[in-house]
Order: structure tokens, then C-alpha cells, then sequence
């Protein structure tokens, strides 16, 4: 286990993407676990999906007065990323922004260059101007590309990515190295397996099934159903997050006297990836549960089977040994009861639409 270097408590902590699924989650635990700790969050609120699903995650976070500052801002805007750091100056920051989305990238690359690349760049010249303790940032487990040997490792090669949002990844990922070498910035990578919950990206498998057959239409599962995916419940990741934010990799001086690195990444994934088609059973029984469809609804009329999709991969697993062993902790919820909690909150979120 590593012990925690980085003291969350009355600090400026700065999440960028504050309005997006796993950094709204995120930005509400960091208030609630830290009370003397200020928030500022950073989103663009781009129409990516239904904008009312960010401004939703953005009102839950409306009770905590002046510990939590939101600006409407583009992270790719360095002016303004350059001001916000010279006002707040955070101390640790959190870059969740970006453009998400595997098949967005084939239609609408541009997205990807501006958010994940300058965006990314903006924040490592703002940590490298203001002297920021630790930079933890998004990853993805799409880095993994066509990867045969699974479970994923962070120790294997990720050369060969599949789509323009896993190279903009894998992007990110070498250029915090960079920067942690030339100017002693410690930064943490977290490759995030398939996030799900409520009030999650209506862009996800779980999501879309569910506005699909609420909707009479019929769902597409890829490849015939032999995809695996590694599904991590959103508080299981926000877990992770925190405990990672606590500890920045130790600045250290080589035998050549220029800095080591301070840099790790890390994978957060369940470790245990379900069969697509289990996983739609489950959905099935939860959204029948929680009243969302019909007891006597006609699953079997409203799925069909097809091909795998350009740039999608047939299996995601998470090793995620390291994590364990630096911090003593694994996600452990399991499918049936995040999907639960989802279906709860889609019935109470879309109840009166529906």
C-alpha cells in the first residue's frame, strides 16, 4: 500500500468536465468527504447528448454554496484556462473533460483533436505554470485497441488503437509522461472500464437499450452477443478516483540527476467482464422490476442480433492487480445492483415522459 502524500482538506481541487457523469459524481463525493475543501468545475456543456442530463448532475451539486464554483468553459480556450488557474490556483487537479464516444469519433473527429488533445495540452502548460501537486486525468481501456491477451495490463504495449478517441488516449497519456519528466509534474493516468449508473451518458449500451425499448423500438447487439465488457458502476469508480487523488507518484532523481518521471496509470475496471447477452437479461429484469416497462413486455421481438462495429473491440478486462496492491481497493458492485439502481433512477428521471 502507498501511503497518501497529497492532504485533500482545505484545498482548491479543480474538475474539469464537472458536469459530465463521472466528474459530477465525483465533484459531490470530494464535498461531501472534504468539508474544509473548495470545488471549482470546469464543463463546456457541449450537445454531445440530452444537455438536461448535465444540468441535472448540476443542480444536485447546487447545495453546497460557495464551496462549489462552476464555470461554463472550454478546456481547448487556453486564455481561459490560463485565467481560471491564476484565480483559483488548484492544487490538485482532475481532467475528466473530454469527447467521449468510440462511433463520434468515425463521424466527428474534430471534436476529439479540440477537446482531448488541446484541451489536454492546455491543462498540462496550466499545471506546469502553477505548480500543481498532482494531475490525475481520464484514460480509457479503448487504448487497448484489438489487445488478444486479457486481462488488460497496464504493462502491455497499446501501439495499436482502433479508433481516433483511443488514440487521442493514448495521446494523453504520453504527453502527461512528457511533461512529468521535463518539469516534475506528477500526474496519474486511470483507464476507465465501460462506467455505467444513473444518470449516466445516454450513449452507453445500458442507456440506449433502455430509451430503445421504452421506446417499441428494437436493440442491436454487436457482434451476436460475444462481447465482454467489463462494467464498473460509477461510485466504484469515483472510489477509486479519491483514493488515487490522495497519493501523487514520488518525484525522484535519477542516476543521470534529471528527474524520474512522477507518473503512473492505473486501470479501474470491475476485473470480471459480463457476456453482453447476460448483462441484457439483467437490464430486462431491472426495468421490469422497477415498473419501467410492462411485466408482459416482448423482449424477444425487439433485439436483433448483428455484426461487430468499426473501431468496438470484442472484449474489455480490467487487471487491475496494481490498484489493489498501491491502494487496497477493488470495485465491488455488482451488475444486478447498479443496473437497479439505474432502472430506479431512469423510472423516477423519465417517469411522467413515458
Amino acid at each position: 500500500m502507498v501511503e497518501y502524500n497529497v492532504v485533500l482538506s482545505d484545498k482548491v481541487i479543480l474538475v474539469t468536465g464537472a458536469a459530465g457523469f463521472i466528474g459530477a459524481n465525483l465533484v459531490k463525493r470530494l464535498l461531501d468527504d472534504f468539508p474544509t475543501t473548495k470545488v471549482v468545475g470546469v464543463d463546456s456543456i457541449t450537445d454531445y447528448y440530452d444537455v438536461r442530463l448535465k444540468y441535472e448532475r448540476l443542480e444536485q451539486l447546487g447545495g453546497y454554496g460557495e464551496r462549489f464554483i462552476f464555470l461554463k468553459e472550454n478546456i481547448a480556450n487556453k486564455e481561459a484556462m490560463m485565467a481560471l488557474f491564476e484565480k483559483y490556483r488548484p492544487q490538485v487537479v482532475v481532467n475528466l473533460a473530454a469527447q467521449a464516444g468510440v462511433r463520434y469519433s468515425i463521424t466527428n473527429p474534430d471534436a476529439y483533436i479540440e477537446s482531448n488533445l488541446i484541451g489536454f495540452y492546455n491543462i498540462l502548460e496550466a499545471c506546469r505554470h502553477y505548480d500543481v501537486e498532482h494531475l490525475v486525468y481520464a484514460s480509457s481501456s479503448s487504448v487497448y485497441g484489438s489487445n488478444k491477451k486479457v486481462p488488460y495490463s497496464t504493462d502491455d504495449k497499446v501501439d495499436n488503437p482502433v479508433s481516433l478517441y483511443a488514440a487521442t488516449k493514448k495521446s494523453n497519456e504520453l504527453m502527461a509522461h512528457s511533461y512529468s519528466k521535463l518539469y516534475n509534474i506528477p500526474s496519474t493516468g486511470l483507464r476507465f472500464f465501460t462506467v455505467y449508473g444513473p444518470c449516466g451518458r445516454p450513449d452507453m449500451a445500458y442507456f440506449g437499450f433502455t430509451n430503445k425499448l421504452v421506446g417499441g423500438q428494437t436493440i442491436e447487439i454487436f457482434n451476436y452477443g460475444n462481447c465482454k465488457r467489463d462494467f464498473t458502476y460509477v461510485d466504484d469508480i469515483v472510489e477509486g478516483v479519491v483514493r488515487v487523488m490522495q497519493h501523487a507518484p514520488e518525484k525522484q532523481t535519477g542516476e543521470d540527476g534529471l528527474p524520474v518521471p512522477p507518473y503512473k496509470v492505473y486501470n479501474i475496471g470491475n476485473n470480471s467482464p459480463e457476456n453482453l447477452l447476460d448483462f441484457v437479461q439483467i437490464l430486462q429484469e431491472e426495468l421490469i422490476a422497477a415498473g419501467v416497462l410492462p411485466v408482459d413486455y416482448d423482449f424477444e421481438a425487439h433485439k436483433r442480433l448483428v455484426p461487430m462495429q468499426p473501431g468496438d473491440v470484442p472484449v474489455t478486462y480490467a487487471d487491475t492487480s496494481a490498484l489493489e496492491e498501491d491502494f487496497g481497493f477493488k470495485p465491488h458492485t455488482s451488475l444486478r445492483n447498479g443496473l437497479r439502481a439505474f432502472a430506479q433512477w431512469y423510472k423516477e428521471f423519465y417517469g411522467n415522459e413515458n
